[in-house]
């Protein structure tokens, strides 16, 4: 019997700064954790937050620190041909040839997409089998989603990221492919419940009953989740917990993943 062909779990929004790549991070490492195979493809090339995380990871093991899991990456960069035809061509030409690498040997190909609007980004919306796309707790992020009314935050009308995604949901009905789970996270949580705290909650509740997304809680804004980088760790890497702080920030990435519904 021929084995699966990998699940896609596509990280995207149009927005930098909402914890993407640390998201991706977690994910990769929850779905290691629980004896997964997993391969990060990272589109943002000139950046390359997930990559440098995982080199990251690679240098903590050479140096004798210990032996963590780690997946299997590479980064997709734009082309750069001088007609858009040919780029797009390319793009999905370079996109392609790095999923079929991975496609048959790994469980779950996670994409970490830039934070702007680019071809690559809208292939990889297009093929995701889940698509996870994390806000911060503000309206400046939730205008990625749709516009909402400075009188009763209520959604006034859809954004071009969700107008983009609705293209993706359509482009795999053509193709005969399951339903996109569209999930929307709620990142950096504030540990204080205020009115904005809620008027966000709010909002996104309308929202994903208009545009079908699956709206779950995400994680709260923590400084180990920073403190971990430069070493290329997670908070499911760590073996003994030092704090409260610790295990809750352990206990809220697994609940996340498990919110995924990935198994």
């Amino acid at each position: 019997m021929d084995k699966k062909e990998a699940r896609i779990i596509v990280l995207g929004n149009e927005k930098g700064g909402t914890g993407k790549s640390t998201l991706a991070m977690n994910i990769v490492v929850g779905l290691l954790e629980m004896g997964k195979k997993a391969a990060v493809i990272d589109l943002d090339a000139r950046q390359k937050s997930v990559v440098r995380y995982l080199q990251n990871r690679q240098t903590f093991m050479a140096n004798g620190d210990g032996q963590v899991n780690m997946p299997e990456f590479a980064v997709v960069s734009q082309s750069e041909a001088g007609l858009i035809k040919d780029r797009e061509k390319e793009d999905q030409q370079n996109l392609q040839k790095v999923l079929d690498e991975f496609k048959n040997s790994v469980d779950f190909i996670v994409i970490d997409c830039p934070g702007n609007d680019t071809y690559l980004s809208r292939l990889a919306h297009a093929l995701a089998d889940t698509l996870v796309t994390p806000l911060n707790d503000s309206f400046v992020d939730l205008d990625l989603l749709g516009e909402v009314s400075a009188i009763n935050y209520e959604v006034k009308k859809l954004s071009f990221y969700s107008e983009m995604v609705w293209d993706s949901r359509k482009f795999r009905s053509a193709s005969g492919k399951p339903p996109m789970d569209w999930v929307v996270v709620r990142t950096r949580l504030a540990s204080l419940d205020t009115r904005n705290n809620k008027r966000v909650h709010n909002a996104l509740e309308a929202l994903q009953k208009r545009i079908m997304f699956r709206y779950v809680p995400g994680l709260y804004e923590r400084v180990i989740y920073k403190e971990l980088f430069p070493k290329g760790l997670t908070v499911l890497d760590i073996e003994k917990v030092n704090s409260l702080s610790h295990v809750a920030a352990r206990q809220e990435v697994r609940s996340l993943i498990d919110s995924l519904n990935l198994s």
